[in-house]
């Protein structure tokens, strides 16, 4: 297979939807046997201290004799979502005066108080 052939069997079809830090990647692709399947990756982009950044991917590969069922059970955790919540986002994170934890965590070091420390983990580290 030349690279030519390679490239035709990486870009069949491709849409992007572009969330805030995330950005999801919906890609056709092609089998070893020419049938099609389906990825779908999550890249959020991670900023450091120094201005340079990362990204950190997920990639589901769905195939199709696993399309009905993965549709209607997304279908139905979609629906039981809105039902129970709404369709408004009610994150704090997405509210005007929101402000960072650590901001708070700092503030009560330099007063002397604070109510303890979280360890954040990285499932991609288990």
């Amino acid at each position: 297979m030349g690279d030519k052939d390679l490239m035709d069997q990486e870009e069949i079809y491709s849409k992007v939807l572009r969330a805030g830090r995330r950005t999801y990647f919906f890609d056709v692709r092609s089998t070893k046997a020419g049938d099609y399947y389906l990825t779908i990756t999550e890249s959020k982009k991670f900023t450091h201290d120094d201005g340079s950044f990362h990204y950190k991917k997920h990639k589901i590969y769905l195939y199709k004799e696993d399309f009905q069922s993965f549709k209607e059970i997304m279908e139905e955790m979609m629906d039981y979502i809105i039902d129970e919540k709404g369709s408004e986002v009610i994150s704090e994170r997405h509210q005007k005066d929101f402000k960072k934890e650590e901001d708070s965590e700092d503030k009560a070091e330099q007063n002397g108080t604070t109510s303890g420390s979280f360890t954040d983990v990285d499932f991609d580290d288990i």
